[in-house]
C-alpha cells in the first residue's frame, strides 16, 4: 500500500506522507512540518501514531514554493533556507492546504472521519489556525511561533487544543506566553503545558534541544489527548 496520498486544491496538488495502522478504521491525524519541511523526524512521529493506532499523514506545505524539501538543522545553509522560506510561506494559503488534506484523509475508505491535528514549531501554529478556522476534532501546537499574534482567533473556538509551551523559548518570549495564557484562560477546551528551562523544538527527535523527559511526558499527554477526542 502506498505511502503517500496526493492532495488537489484549487491552484495543484502536493504529496503527503501516510503512515497506517495495524488495525482500521482508525482516525486520522494530520502532523505539520517545521520550517524545514517533512523530514525524517517527522515522518518517525508520524509512525509512532500510526503504531498507537492512528493514520498519521504528514503534507508538504512548501510545495509552492520548494516541494519535497527535506532541511537540517544541523546545518547553516539550510537554517538560512528554511528561514527564507519561513519568510515566503503563505500561512492563510497553508491553512486551506490542511483544510485540503483533512478533507482527503477523511475520503480514505479505512478512516473513522474523525481528524485530528498537530503541529511542530511554524507546524504548531498551523495547527492552532486549524483549530480555530476548520472543521477538526481536537489539535495540538508546540511552541507554535507567532501563536500569540492570533490567539484571539481561539477565544471562542469550541475545538479541543492543546498547547506545549518551552518556558524558554527563544522564538516565543514570556510576554507572548503569558498573552496566550490570559486570552485562552476562560476557554474549557483549551489546556496548555509549560516546560520550564526547555527551549524551542524540545520535542523534535534528534534536534539540538532535544530533551527526552519532556518530550515523553508532551508525546504521551498528546496520544492521551487524541485518544480521548478521536475515539
Amino acid at each position: 500500500m502506498s505511502n503517500s496520498l496526493i492532495v488537489t486544491t484549487d491552484d495543484g496538488s502536493f504529496n503527503a506522507y501516510i503512515a497506517r495502522p495495524a488495525l482500521t478504521p482508525a482516525p486520522v491525524v494530520v502532523v505539520i512540518q517545521e520550517i524545514f519541511g517533512v523530514t525524517g523526524g517527522l515522518r518517525s512521529i508520524a509512525d509512532d501514531l500510526a503504531s498507537d493506532g492512528f493514520i498519521a499523514v504528514c503534507p508538504d506545505l512548501f510545495w509552492r514554493l520548494e516541494p519535497g524539501l527535506e532541511l537540517s538543522e544541523h546545518d547553516e545553509a539550510d537554517w538560512k533556507k528554511a528561514l527564507a522560506l519561513y519568510s515566503s510561506f503563505d500561512i492563510d494559503a497553508g491553512v486551506r492546504d490542511i483544510a485540503a488534506t483533512i478533507a482527503a484523509a477523511r475520503r480514505l475508505p479505512e478512516t473513522t472521519g474523525k481528524t485530528g491535528v498537530i503541529g511542530f514549531c511554524l507546524g504548531g501554529l498551523m495547527s492552532f489556525l486549524t483549530s480555530a478556522r476548520e472543521d477538526v476534532d481536537a489539535a495540538v501546537d508546540y511552541y507554535g511561533g507567532r501563536t500569540d499574534e492570533f490567539v484571539g482567533e481561539a477565544v471562542l473556538s469550541t475545538t479541543p487544543l492543546l498547547l506545549h509551551l518551552a518556558g524558554n523559548d527563544a522564538f516565543m518570549d514570556q510576554n507572548a506566553q503569558k498573552k496566550i495564557s490570559a486570552t485562552l484562560r476562560d476557554n474549557r477546551n483549551v489546556e496548555i503545558i509549560r516546560y520550564p528551562g526547555r527551549d524551542h523544538a524540545f520535542a523534535r527527535p534528534r534536534g539540538g534541544h532535544y530533551h527526552a523527559d519532556d518530550a515523553l511526558r508532551a508525546n504521551t499527554r498528546t496520544h492521551t489527548f487524541l485518544k480521548e477526542h478521536l475515539f
